[in-house]
This record gives structure tokens, C-alpha cells and sequence, in this order.
């Protein structure tokens, strides 16, 4: 099926979506404006709005990144600042990937010609979750860490030295968690990154995939320096600033639907 039926196809399920799903939009409206404040009266509901579109027609485009041949899904996904990536490769790796909507097709194309690693949960209990972990299998035998394993299964796949494909950016509660700005606003976020890079004497390489008109782009950025540092909480800040960068950049391309900040500071009221 050519892309720009599955675009219009996308677009049609995310304006149904947008409006059918009350509680869904309310999260991903009160994301929008708890990091935007500036915005015009509208411009929070017309980026919601492009989110959808864009959302759903990756969901869609999941079919090219499923079954489609290794030359499909390379023609799919174009990289940029792979430079990046080689000028490091011989090095323990991390790519820090971020939940922007494409991030599983720049995962997926990294993975046709290098060995790579990520994690996933063991309770795949719904047939997406099912389709995803078979999609993330395709190429190159990727090494696939469960989420029970922690810390020591990610550390046993970098010191083997495949690069990690590395997802932090999502509120997993208290207990796992740092509090550190994002967007200016206390964020419960995971301080994985600092302390696998240092335990792993990893480099981090960030890696954001974004959706354009022609398929997608898998941008690679270059490797940190002096990091990770002492501070974990230093670190942790750093890696949010750096996410924070980018969803300025693609505003309707960071995953909204989640409740970022669901897990507040002691004494502070919830925001959704």
C-alpha cells in the first residue's frame, strides 16, 4: 500500500481519535499546556490535533516496518549524523532514544546492519505488544533485556558490546525515580542513563526519529562528553534539557498521551 494512502489513513483515525477519546486529550492537552504556557489561545488543541494525525499514521506505517523487506524499511527511514554513531562505534554504547512517535522505526533501522539491544516488558498481554516485540526481532538477532532483569541485563548486553537502545523518559513512579526539571517543572524521571554509562563505561549517543513527509528521519547527535559526571541528579537534568531541546523542535512528535507528570513532589496536588 503506498504511504500516502496510509497518511490519509492515519489522519482519518487520528481526527476520530482526537474526539473520541475524552480522557486521552484531556492528558495530552494538559501535557501541552503544563510545558507551553506561552502558546496562543488554540495553537495547544491544533498541536494535539497534528499529534494525533502524526501518531496514527506511525501506526500505520508500522505495516512497512513489520513486513516490509530490508530494503523497504531502509528506502522508509533516511539517517542523518550517523557519523555520529561510527565515530564511536568501537566503543561500550548507548543510543538514548527518546519517545518521540518514530523512535521503534529508528530502532528497527539501526538494527538491519548493527547489532543492538533493548528492553521490553515480559507481559505482553495485547496483540500490539505481541506485533512489537516480533517487530523489534527482525533484524540482526537484537539482543531483547526483559524489564524484570534490570539493571544487570542492560549491563550484561553493553559489556558484551552491543549498544543499547535506551527509552527513559517515561514517569514510572516514585520508587524509581529522580525529581529533576522538565520544562521548567519538577519531573519524576529515571536517572538509568547516568548510572549505566558509568557502570557500563558507556558513551551516550543520542538518537531522535522523526516522521516527515518522505518516511521518517533517524537523527544521530554526537556522543556526550564529560558524562556521566558525579551528579547523578547533574546528569539526569542534563539528559531532560536535551529531550526538552528536541520536543521544541517537533512540538506534535513527542508522545503526549502519556502522563509525564503524574508522580508529583510530597505535598504537591496532582496536575491531570
Amino acid at each position: 500500500m503506498p504511504l500516502w494512502l496510509l497518511r490519509r489513513f492515519g489522519a482519518m483515525l487520528g481526527f476520530v481519535l482526537y474526539y473520541a477519546v475524552k480522557s486521552r486529550r484531556h492528558v495530552g492537552l494538559t501535557n501541552l499546556k503544563l510545558c507551553f504556557p506561552e502558546w496562543a489561545a488554540g495553537q495547544h488543541e491544533q498541536i494535539l490535533k497534528q499529534h494525533y494525525r502524526e501518531f496514527c499514521t506511525c501506526i500505520f506505517f508500522y505495516s512497512k516496518l513489520w513486513f516490509g523487506s530490508r530494503a523497504q524499511v531502509e528506502a522508509l527511514v533516511r539517517r542523518e549524523g550517523f557519523e555520529h554513531f561510527t565515530a564511536v562505534e568501537d566503543q561500550h554504547l548507548i543510543l538514548l532514544a527518546p519517545h518521540f512517535l518514530g523512535m521503534d522505526f529508528g530502532g528497527t533501522r539501526h538494527m538491519v546492519d548493527h547489532l543492538g539491544a533493548t528492553m521490553y516488558s515480559s507481559a505482553n498481554d495485547n496483540a500490539f505488544d505481541l506485533l512489537l516485540l516480533r517487530g523489534r526481532q527482525r533484524f540482526n538477532h537484537p539482543l531483547l533485556v526483559k524489564r524484570s532483569e534490570g539493571i544487570r541485563g542492560i549491563l550484561r548486553a553493553i559489556r558484551q558490546g552491543v549498544c543499547f537502545y535506551y527509552l527513559p523518559d517515561q514517569d514510572l513512579g516514585p520508587r524509581e525515580s529522580v525529581f529533576v526539571p522538565f520544562f521548567g517543572i519538577q519531573t519524576a524521571t529515571v536517572p538509568g542513563l547516568s548510572r549505566l554509562a558509568g557502570l557500563g563505561k558507556a558513551r551516550v549517543v543520542p538518537v531522535i526519529t522523526t516522521l516527515t513527509q518522505e518516511g521518517f528521519v533517524c537523527r544521530y547527535y554526537p556522543a556526550w562528553e564529560r558524562f556521566p559526571s558525579e551528579d547523578v541528579l547533574a546528569d539526569t537534568a542534563r539528559m531532560n534539557a536535551f529531550i526538552e531541546e528536541r520536543v521544541r523542535e517537533h512540538p506534535s512528535q513527542y508522545y503526549w498521551l502519556h502522563r509525564r507528570f503524574k508522580t508529583r513532589p510530597e505535598g504537591e496536588a496532582g496536575l491531570y
